[in-house]
């Protein structure tokens, strides 16, 4: 069984995403992963999505900071998770940093990997830069 302190996660998910800032690891059907970012509204990482929006659901834990998740098109109100919260953000949502924050998610890795792969092909496109999402 893995274990891993998630400051020890290999960074880019040890290479296979050398785009992203985070540090990530394949666990089973899982991907492990710890953000630190300074503020960043990812939206315009989303576009060319299906309806501009992420398309993966999202498991984690705020260690520290304020993130936001907005689901647009529908009637849902905004969440917010604050350090020391748990939260579960389905597909469907546009997340926010709003302030600096340290993040650890659980994900589907095939659906986080299915976003890796679209904000890889807008940074190869030049659509897309590392602080965009």
């Amino acid at each position: 069984m893995p274990v891993s302190k998630p400051s020890e996660l290999p960074v880019g998910g040890g290479g296979r995403w050398p785009l992203t800032g985070f540090r990530s690891a394949q666990w089973g059907d899982m991907e492990v992963g710890y953000t630190a970012t300074g503020p960043l509204d990812c939206t315009k990482g989303y576009i060319g999505l299906p309806g501009g929006v992420c398309q993966c659901p999202h498991y984690g834990y705020m260690f520290s900071g304020r993130l936001r998740c907005v689901y647009p098109g529908t009637d849902w109100p905004d969440e917010v998770a604050v350090a020391g919260e748990a939260y579960f953000f389905p597909a469907g949502h546009v997340l926010i940093y709003e302030e600096p924050s340290e993040v650890l998610e659980l994900n589907p890795a095939a659906a986080l990997q299915q976003l890796i792969d679209h904000f890889e092909a807008m940074a190869a496109s030049g659509g897309f830069t590392k602080d965009d999402g």
